[in-house]
């Protein structure tokens, strides 16, 4: 199913020359408009979202924020299994879109056998209003987190992130030590990375960079098995992106490389091989009801 058109190239090249225009203004607005550029945060989704989040039933998760030193709240989307021993799935989503827009993912990764929670952080859909940063999102991927272990007790949790949200569940499953697998999907190991891989890539705004999301240096910290899947259409965030993030992660782990999945597909291309690995590497779905 199509997809709406994400900033070209070229309005990231003049996005990030901006930046190197606001250093001169002050390091609080740069750090604020690097924050809306990489988040896009928005209460918005597309229209195939809107369907796909149909019958999934809302929760809301309040903490307080060390942060902000304020009560955040954040909504979320959750899809149970019938079984009541399931395995439980985290979902981070991406930039852009709120959390409807990944709806179509979580039913998949529901599919596989996981019961899934996907949430909104601050400044998208329904969770409180803000705007997001780098520390924000960890800390609400952290309340989440915290919410299906109060839940839900006993039962194995997972973490699932997409492209930003990748960058995300890796500082999660680096921080969480009982986290039994990380699944990162069309993810990078670091902004500056990304940056630098686009045709004006030489130019230094590297230092300027305040969200610098560095999932390269925590993947090693992992201590669960890690799952990275890539499209190798991708032409957001290239395949060698992901290759780099999945080279830094400790054993076990497993790289699938989706052949013809975009950065937006790859989860529907690739259900086949998502069913395969997460079966093998995390003993979850097809795979493991086999060995019974």
């Amino acid at each position: 199913m199509p997809r709406p058109a994400l900033p070209s190239p070229l309005r990231l090249a003049l996005a990030a020359l901006v930046l190197m225009l606001l250093a001169l203004a002050g390091c609080a607005s740069l750090d604020e408009r690097q924050r809306a550029w990489i988040f896009q945060p928005s209460d918005r989704t597309w229209s195939g979202g809107l369907a796909a989040a149909q019958g999934m039933d809302d929760v809301w998760i309040d903490f307080d924020s060390r942060e902000t030193g304020e009560r955040a709240r954040l909504h979320g989307l959750w899809l149970p299994q019938a079984s009541d021993d399931a395995p439980l799935l985290l979902y981070l989503h991406g930039a852009r879109w709120d959390v409807r827009g990944s709806a179509h993912r979580m039913r998949r990764m529901h599919e596989l056998g996981f019961a899934v929670l996907g949430v909104d952080y601050r400044g998208f859909g329904q969770s409180s209003a803000a705007l997001p940063s780098e520390t924000m999102a960890y800390e609400d991927a952290r309340a989440a987190w915290d919410w299906l272990a109060a839940q839900h007790p006993g039962r194995q949790r997972f973490v699932f992130g997409h492209s930003l949200g990748g960058a995300i569940a890796v500082h999660l499953a680096a921080e969480a030590p009982e986290v039994a697998g990380l699944m990162v999907e069309g993810s990078f190991p670091s902004i500056p990375e990304v940056v630098s891989r686009f045709k004006w890539g030489w130019l230094p705004v590297g230092p300027l960079i305040t969200q610098r999301f560095e999932a390269g240096e925590r993947i090693a910290r992992v201590r669960a098995p890690v799952l990275v899947v890539h499209g190798s259409e991708d032409r957001l965030i290239p395949h060698d992106l992901g290759r780099a993030l999945f080279d830094r992660a400790a054993e076990p782990k497993r790289f699938v490389l989706v052949e013809g999945g975009s950065h937006h597909n790859t989860n529907a291309v690739g259900l086949s091989q998502y069913r395969d690995a997460v079966g093998q590497l995390f003993g979850v779905g097809a795979a493991r009801d086999a060995m019974r």
